[in-house]
């Protein structure tokens, strides 16, 4: 079997199609750094908070709750709600609301968990 990948059409070395597309892939990566640049980082780093978050609460309702895995997801919105504390912006306070949120019902789900184990 032959290797096709400088054949014409196939993005190889010197194809004027591969070589659009590698220049518009590159565009619109420089694209998107602009757009996330644009962003204040707060804004950034508490839509992860949000992110991880979600993944617990995902984790805590799929039957049974994976509480290893929401362990991991709500220490992780722990160390940064808590680490970056006003940093946050002025959704500090919420990120906080939530990650106290979260926790408790990681303690609810465990003992319900725990309970019907026992």
């Amino acid at each position: 079997m032959s290797d096709d990948s400088d054949a014409p059409g196939h993005g190889g070395a010197g194809d004027p199609a591969g070589d659009d597309a590698l220049t518009d892939a590159e565009a619109a990566i420089d694209a998107a750094r602009r757009r996330v640049a644009e962003v204040p980082a707060e804004v950034v780093v508490t839509n992860h908070v949000m992110g991880l978050y979600e993944l617990a609460a995902i984790h805590l309702s799929s039957e049974p709750p994976d509480l290893a895995s929401a362990a991991l997801a709500i220490d992780a919105v722990g160390s940064l709600v808590e680490g970056l504390g006003d940093r946050l912006g002025p959704d500090a306070a919420t990120m906080r609301d939530a990650l106290a949120n979260i926790r408790i019902a990681y303690v609810e789900i465990k003992g319900r968990h725990a309970t019907a184990e026992g």
